[in-house]
């Protein structure tokens, strides 16, 4: 009798993505089937043959190989292939161009079109550009904070770089007369005022958290100068993130000696709170850009579609 908590599919999946799997019979041998009976039941379940879907995937990591900085005869040796040759007439069968034409990852992912959904991923994380810096960094896949924190950090970028072109009487018209999300915080009507809150509204907190005195806020909100700002408190702020994960010290608490009087705050808090307010001034951003007439599309703010992204996927 079969177990009813067995997942099938995952099983056939497994079959088919097994290192030690080259063929279908021995596919067909780690799912405890008979290559006939595998293939029938792994196409009805998945639309697609096990052959061709291993092949799809092992050239889709390669890919993604290849854009990590791999050699292209390593990775055709990774990926199964007894020659070079071989690989790059695959390679070039499903991509349409040869490996050494692949391009960087801004300019593609490595997904090829299936008709199942299934694609590769990087096995345990995800690799994205460092900010500011160019070379790469791994955030893990299963690290919801930094995920969600490297996203609003990249997130206020684009949004930054969308307002370029905006002049200084849009920016100050006020759109949501009376909008203030948190009422000590001050206004925040214009298209201005809420960039400065996105760029400015973590330094008070880098300060307390350091034991810096109380920082200085008068800057103006001129889209160059809070560009700039931002290329110096992002990479500090996901620094500050990386060392609290690191240590385990998202319990620990701070006296903020900026407040009046002095308040004291657990550093999950202040996380949560940033992130909370921060993901409302981006929708609020998108929505004033549009009112602006000029700006209608600064990209997709779905967590979702940005790991996709930076996964390789679009």
């Amino acid at each position: 009798m079969a177990d009813p908590g067995r997942d099938r599919i995952r099983e056939l999946l497994d079959a088919v993505l097994d290192d030690d799997h080259h063929t279908l019979d021995d596919m067909a041998s780690g799912a405890h089937a008979s290559p006939f009976h595998f293939s029938r039941q792994f196409s009805r379940h998945l639309g697609e043959a096990p052959v061709a879907l291993r092949r799809r995937v092992l050239l889709e990591r390669a890919a993604w190989m290849l854009q990590r900085g791999e050699s292209v005869t390593d990775t055709a040796f990774e990926s199964g292939y007894e020659s070079v040759e071989g690989f790059a007439r695959a390679f070039a069968r499903a991509f349409g161009h040869p490996p050494s034409h692949l391009g960087t990852r801004s300019e593609r992912g490595h997904w090829l079109p299936a008709p199942n959904g299934i694609h590769f991923h990087s096995p345990t994380v995800l690799y994205v550009d460092s900010v500011p810096a160019a070379e790469s960094s791994e955030e893990s896949t299963g690290d919801i904070v930094s995920l969600m924190v490297r996203h609003d950090l990249e997130d206020v970028s684009a949004l930054l770089e969308a307002a370029k072109g905006i002049g200084a009487e849009e920016l100050r018209a006020v759109r949501m007369a009376g909008h203030s999300p948190l009422a000590w915080n001050g206004p925040e009507e214009t298209l201005e005022q809420v960039y400065r809150h996105l760029v400015l509204d973590k330094v008070p907190w880098l300060a307390s958290i350091a034991g810096d005195d109380e920082p200085d806020l008068d800057v103006t909100g001129d889209i160059a100068d809070l560009i700039e700002l931002h290329g110096n408190i992002a990479p500090r702020w996901l620094a500050l993130t990386r060392d609290i994960d690191r240590r385990g010290a998202w319990s620990d608490r701070i006296v903020d000696a900026i407040c009046d009087p002095p308040e004291s705050f657990v550093l999950s808090q202040i996380w949560a709170h940033v992130l909370t307010f921060s993901a409302h001034r981006r929708q609020i951003a998108r929505w004033m850009l549009a009112q602006t007439g000029i700006i209608t599309d600064v990209g997709d703010p779905d967590p979702i579609m940005w790991h996709r992204r930076r996964s390789g996927g679009f």
